[in-house]
């Protein structure tokens, strides 16, 4: 056999064990199909005091006639909700949120009876005057509230268009300078946008304010700090390339 037509074969056997069985090369590569567009998502923050906050407060007792049991649950949900209105809540930011009733079973018998009955209500409140928070949480145990939820420290609705508005600017803006450094990058011309869209999740969570259990004589104020609350926001724009 002529020896380059020898050195060609074994030049190709070589190859081929090199590729099944030699080191994998580090190679990336990007590929752009015609007509598709750059799509690029940044996030965008926003941060600022609160100014309303959320608490939740209720009362819960247990009795054996369900009628007694309900009159006074109710007629301390009332005392709350004065109360809270006394330090300048407004009716409409007092919501009931849950209203339950429960049979309660002595399992010492055959068949199980109901001993008794279990009532509970609970507010939402919300506090716009962020100064009376200490002083309205402090009165609603001192009112006989023996289950309190959380506080949630947010944002108005007016603060809260106001933030967004600055977060989306900050995310637009971060998308528009990597699309175009990405597009000079890749030797590319950007073209119109063609579509853009928002994806934001800030639910805020409730902090624990105290353990739900028997109001004591004395209550006493808490010292409930307010800090500062984060927004954020995803947008995503697709350019036309040219």
């Amino acid at each position: 056999m002529n020896k380059g037509i020898v050195a060609v074969v074994l030049f190709f056997i070589g190859l081929f064990i090199y590729g099944k069985f030699g080191p994998s090369l580090p190679i990336s590569i990007l590929t752009q199909q015609k007509g598709e567009p750059l799509v690029v998502s940044e996030q965008g923050k926003a941060s600022g005091p609160p100014d309303m906050a959320l608490v939740s407060a209720g009362v819960e007792e247990n009795g054996t006639n369900l009628a007694t049991v309900q009159n006074s649950v109710n007629s301390k949900a009332k005392t709350l909700a004065d109360t809270v209105k006394k330090l300048g809540v407004k009716s409409e930011d007092i919501q009931t949120v849950d209203y339950n009733v429960y049979p309660n079973y002595d399992y010492n018998v055959t068949p199980s009876q109901i001993s008794g009955y279990r009532v509970s209500t609970t507010y939402q409140i919300k506090i716009r005057d962020l100064n009376k928070v200490n002083d309205i949480v402090g009165s609603l145990t001192a009112a006989g509230a023996n289950q309190v939820g959380g506080i949630t420290f947010t944002f108005s609705d007016e603060t809260k268009a106001k933030l967004m508005d600055v977060a989306r600017k900050q995310a637009v803006d971060m998308a528009r300078q990597k699309a175009q450094s990405l597009a000079s990058s890749a030797g590319i011309t950007l073209g119109k946008i063609i579509n853009i869209s928002e994806t934001n999740n800030n639910n805020i969570n409730p902090r624990p304010l105290f353990a739900t259990g028997a109001v004591s004589e004395k209550s006493v104020t808490p010292d409930i700090q307010t800090g500062s609350s984060e927004l954020t926001t995803t947008i995503t724009i697709s350019w036309e390339i040219r």
